[in-house]
């Protein structure tokens, strides 16, 4: 049987009794979804960023205010000279409420405080929408981490075996004089030190685990792994530059700095506005109540008034045109961080589209490179029983064997993520990503 096929064996011998019950992406993502705390944050930011539309629409409409006071009055009045009241001294309550309603009827600054609240709205939907790529992407990232570990123990496993099968063999040799002693030596060591490496793999996955862990809160279940439904298949379209245009489009990035572009804009005009008049409608209703006076008479009272109230800013020490002048310093530089972004966000397309063709390539020539390796093996082996390649020829076969498996496993698990990871640089990668890639899972 070929080294292959045991390696299999072996992988489904460890994990049939669990997979049939096996947790799989989808089933990761969903409870990161509602455990992950670094999600939960992003959730409440952008609650909390939807609060700056009422927060600045409300610089539009009334306010009303109520005042309301009670006092008690201790008054002493002595008046000199001839006068008919006499004086003495009172002691009364006096109180009495008011309502104020102030309405703006221009406010340039206050205008331009509720347009910078729809863009301030819009940034913390497109942080949103960031983190929710970024929870897929996680989510991804530590599935595949615990099972190319999970991997990396199988096949520590499958060739420490292979190894002690050639130390075995060694041993035997030497004893019938047919070796020398070195052989045995060298399977020794290479024995030893894949001891060493099968420790390592399993610590390694302990810590993926613990990774994994974290983000669903959860002890995480055996895991489905990649199966036979795996496909290469390339980005569609075929074009790179198409890619690219579409996140020019659609990237959050890219949206988060257009608002702050926007934002900045904004800014230059709300400082400018410094130097405008304001207009407001006011409405006074004030009622008073008093027990008594300077003469001893009590009164009561009612106040109405409604008017137009001219506010005229004329000199704040240079306050004014100094924000104005910061506001266009700031309008500048966001205006740079914009061209920053677009930029970014095309080179990271670019790398997000050369990942998956790339992978591709790699995955397949990895596949060959196994083929062969695994025909090396098989022809080592063969040599060693006529005489014509010696023990250590072989062991550097199965290291060289293994070694291919294990870059193949990450290889296909790496495709996968530059799959996702091309579709978050354009801003689409959602949840129905993620299930044409847990399709590809047993």
């Amino acid at each position: 049987m070929k080294i292959n096929s045991l390696i299999l064996l072996l992988v489904a011998a460890v994990g049939s009794s669990s997979w049939a019950q096996a947790t799989d992406l989808l089933d990761i993502y969903h409870s990161a979804q509602t455990s992950d705390p670094v999600f939960a944050a992003a959730r409440a930011a952008q609650q909390a960023g939807q609060e700056k539309l009422p927060q600045g629409r409300a610089l539009l409409m009334p306010s009303v205010n109520l005042v309301a006071n009670s006092t008690f009055n201790d008054l002493t009045t002595q008046y000199k000279g001839a006068f008919p009241f006499p004086g003495g001294t009172n002691r009364y309550n006096s109180h009495g409420y008011g309502v104020t309603l102030v309405q703006p009827l221009f406010r340039q600054q206050n205008w331009v405080a509720y347009s910078e609240s729809e863009l301030q709205v819009a940034q913390a939907d497109a942080q949103f929408k960031i983190a929710e790529q970024d929870l897929v992407l996680r989510a991804a990232e530590a599935y595949f981490d615990v099972l190319i570990a999970q991997d990396s123990v199988h096949l520590a496993s499958a060739q420490k075996t292979a190894i002690s099968e050639q130390l075995a063999q060694a041993r035997r040799n030497f004893e019938v004089g047919s070796a020398t002693i070195t052989d045995t030596h060298e399977a020794q060591a290479r024995h030893d030190l894949t001891s060493a490496q099968e420790i390592a793999a399993q610590n390694n996955l302990e810590i993926k685990r613990n990774a994994l862990q974290q983000l669903i809160n959860a002890q995480p279940q055996a895991l489905r792994p990649l199966g036979g439904q795996f496909k290469l298949e390339a980005p569609q379209p075929a074009d790179m530059e198409a890619w690219v245009n579409e996140a020019q489009l659609n990237s959050p990035q890219l949206a988060i700095a257009q608002a702050g572009a926007g934002l900045a804009a904004k800014e230059v005009d709300r400082n400018r506005g410094g130097h405008l008049p304001t207009v407001d409608l006011v409405a006074n209703y004030s009622k008073n109540y008093a027990n008594g006076s300077s003469f001893g008479v009590g009164s009561d009272s009612t106040n109405k008034s409604v008017g137009v109230q001219l506010n005229m800013p004329l000199f704040q020490g240079g306050a004014t045109n100094s924000k104005w002048r910061e506001a266009e310093a700031n309008s500048e530089r966001a205006r740079q961080e914009l061209e920053n972004a677009r930029r970014n966000v095309a080179l990271k397309t670019r790398q997000a589209y050369l990942g998956v063709v790339s992978g591709i390539a790699q995955v397949k020539a990895l596949q060959q490179a196994l083929t062969s390796s695994e025909s090396v093996l098989d022809a080592s082996r063969l040599g060693q029983e006529v005489g014509v390649r010696t023990n250590l020829d072989v062991l550097n076969a199965q290291q060289q064997f293994y070694s291919t498996r294990r870059d193949l496993y990450q290889a296909e698990y790496n495709y996968l993520l530059s799959q996702l990871r091309l579709k978050a640089a354009v801003g689409s990668l959602g949840e129905a990503d993620l299930a044409r890639v847990n399709q590809s899972l047993n």
